[in-house]
């Protein structure tokens, strides 16, 4: 499982490749491919997904018969890097280095002195418009640079990290200048003067590897919950509900895009499910009120070397199974509810769980579930997998805690639940 993980990253280093991936999984299963402008001919005992920016995916299955509800996953699938601005070179006459700004908070010291690669989507000049095409270098080009101890003295003492001095990845020598641009065409195969735009990131192409029962690799938070989130889906057993996959983007800096968790993209394709299959307006609404989704971005294991960064009545340990998130204030969104019907899930795949929470004085990141329940409303737990190190270029997680998760959520897929009054479920 761990290796498939590793491969599913390699083949991942920004949310296009992501999507990408996915949508690659989904037709080898037989999935069809949907298109937001388009119209929607759904057949019943078949599997669909619709992309958004290239950069968010949703997919679903079309059960044979009725259906009491969506079970829907939701993961996301960026992650904090330095994008590459437009004008991307900063030339000088020694040194050729790249223009980038921060995505999402990151940890800046884990990216010094690493060989690093670039990769994105970039857009091409077409006889009738654009066309768009997804670009990686593989191979290491650039390198952002630690000063020497013997001109900081201060690097060990609480450093700050300006990123527009600090963080600028150098390129090539100064006589290399015009070769990114260059670099990007030939990846691309397509000519310098058709690039028009681009939405390029240095990433960091290291492969993860396991050791001592841990796994340690680039962006688990969140691709080790999408990974495993589509694992479920595929083979998941059918049951009577709809089944439901989303990978979101732009969680890292607050969803408020147009394919971000706050966005009408899940509210939207629901509801076009809903009318595809005859359904009225109220019965849409029921169902959506029998359904249930999980909210899945990785959780902070206890740090070796600082347990006191834990509640100590909610700490979480790596291989010790899938993370329920509570927090009062809902940036999790579980809930009594929520939460007993998920540890119930677990206890019938015979998978262990934890239960999470911040130290009162130290409070923690919202996720996805909090923010989708603005748009679609129903019950809806976060859960995720221990880590460490979340939002370095290179994290730590559990070599069990994979498997955990694809069996826990395959058992959620094939369960169907029934509202019997508000607040009281059982499952059929």
């Amino acid at each position: 499982m761990n290796k498939k993980l590793f491969d599913f990253i390699e083949k991942s280093p920004t949310p296009f490749h992501a999507v990408a991936n996915v949508c690659e999984s989904l037709e080898e299963k037989g999935y069809l491919e949907l298109c937001e402008s388009g119209k929607w001919d759904l057949e019943k005992g078949k599997g669909y997904y619709v992309t958004r920016n290239g950069s968010s995916v949703i997919a679903f299955r079309i059960p044979e018969g009725d259906f009491s509800g969506f079970m829907m996953t939701a993961s996301h699938c960026d992650s904090p890097c330095f994008k590459i601005k437009e004008n991307a070179e900063l030339a000088e006459k020694y040194y050729v280095r790249l223009s980038t700004e921060k995505y999402g908070g990151m940890l800046c010291s884990t990216w010094l002195d690493r060989p690093l690669a670039v990769a994105g989507r970039i857009t091409v000049r077409t006889e009738k418009g654009i066309s768009v095409r997804l670009v990686d270098t593989k191979k290491p080009c650039t390198v952002i640079p630690n000063v020497a101890i013997h001109m900081n003295r201060n690097a060990n003492d609480n450093m700050s990290y300006n990123p527009a001095v600090d963080m600028l990845p150098l390129f090539a020598e100064g006589e290399g200048k015009g070769s990114f641009r260059k670099l990007i065409a030939e990846t691309a195969g397509c000519e310098e003067k058709d690039i028009l735009t681009t939405d390029l990131v240095v990433y960091n192409p290291q492969r993860g590897t396991e050791w001592n029962g841990f796994i340690s690799a680039p962006r688990l938070d969140d691709l080790q919950c999408a990974f495993g989130a589509l694992e479920a889906f595929i083979t998941a057993k059918k049951a009577e509900n709809l089944p439901v996959y989303c990978l979101f983007d732009n969680e890292e800096v607050g969803s408020q895009t147009k394919q971000g968790a706050a966005s009408t993209f899940l509210a939207a394709v629901i509801e076009r499910i809903s009318e595809g299959l005859g359904l009225s307006s109220g019965e849409h609404y029921a169902k959506v009120a029998n359904s249930f989704l999980l909210s899945c971005d990785n959780a902070h294991a206890v740090h070796p070397n600082h347990p006191e960064y834990q509640d100590r009545n909610h700490a979480v340990y790596m291989n010790k199974g899938i993370v329920i998130k509570y927090n009062a204030n809902q940036r999790y969104t579980s809930d009594a509810v929520s939460a007993a019907i998920f540890g119930l899930v677990c206890e019938e795949a015979g998978v262990p769980f934890q239960r999470y929470a911040n130290r009162a004085d130290m409070p923690g990141g919202s996720t996805l579930g909090n923010i989708a329940n603005t748009q679609v409303s129903l019950n809806t737990v976060d859960i995720g997998l221990p880590q460490l190190a979340m939002h370095s270029s290179y994290e730590t997680a559990g070599a069990k805690d994979t498997e955990y998760y694809v069996k826990a959520l395959a058992c959620f897929y094939g369960k169907t639940l029934s509202m019997e009054n508000d607040g009281e479920y059982r499952f059929i």
